[in-house]
């Protein structure tokens, strides 16, 4: 009954959209399957971009954080240096939307021209990514770790461990595996966010579309970048809800 209810909404979606009367100039200026294939070469090569930078942005973001969240979680006045440079940095970078972080990277410090810095779009783009996204990040470790209970930094120290060794015994092995449908949901997100390249001049997917549509003055192109960031995003998607879906499975069967 929800497989027909749902064909029924969709279909009349369907039809509601194409009984317009512009319909016919918006499906040839969007949905020209010629344009599609003529640009579809292109845009992947762009896209092939966005992957690149997604993995290797993915890779340190959670390296980093994972090092932000341990200095964070530091007890004792020594290590009140650490934790306040992490809240610090939390806090600012969490405020600044992406986009802005995009361009002040991107476009800032190429513009500075300093001796011996790179100045190349791509590598200033990946890095306002890393640095926006570990903000997010290390909260979501932060979360793992004060979930982990107290029991367990007790036990640690009962048997002589030092801070680092707990966290890295004890805290964050249990504090990682709270976290992963969360992580996964971030990694979902950064996938659509590495299109933010685009406008900062790298010829990603969105860049490659749009420099298209500058030539042919047809949006066509753009449809094809949709469709390979929903190729790509879809499945990570299901993946995430599929580990969500294990976690509370687990975390029901423990409180039984």
């Amino acid at each position: 009954m929800s497989i027909v209810s749902t064909v029924v909404v969709f279909g009349l979606a369907a039809l509601w959209i194409t009984s317009s009367a512009h319909w016919p100039r918006l499906r040839d200026q969007f949905f020209s399957w010629s344009h599609i294939e003529e640009s579809f070469p292109d845009v992947l090569r762009g896209f092939w971009i966005n992957m690149r930078v997604w993995i290797i942005s993915m890779i340190l973001i959670m390296l980093i954080s994972l090092l932000f969240a341990a200095l964070r979680a530091l007890r004792g006045p020594w290590f009140a240096p650490f934790r306040v440079f992490a809240v610090l940095y939390i806090d600012l970078f969490r405020g600044i939307p992406a986009v802005l972080l995009m361009l002040l990277f991107g476009l800032g410090i190429p513009a500075l021209q300093l001796p011996g810095v790179p100045d190349a779009a791509l590598f200033w783009g990946t890095v306002a990514l890393v640095v926006s996204y570990v903000a997010y990040t290390t909260e979501v470790y932060r979360s793992g770790i004060d979930a982990v209970h107290d029991s367990q930094r007790a036990a640690a120290k009962a048997l002589g461990l030092t801070q680092w060794q707990t966290l890295r015994h004890a805290i964050l092995p249990q504090a990682v595996r709270n976290v992963v449908p969360a992580l996964l949901n971030l990694a979902v997100a950064l996938q659509k966010d590495v299109a933010l390249l685009s406008i900062i001049g790298v010829r990603d997917a969105v860049r490659e579309a749009r420099i298209f549509t500058a030539r042919t003055f047809n949006y066509s192109s753009l449809i094809a970048a949709a469709i390979l960031f929903l190729i790509a995003s879809i499945p990570m998607a299901r993946f995430a809800d599929w580990v969500t879906r294990r976690d509370q499975e687990r975390r029901l069967q423990r409180t039984m």
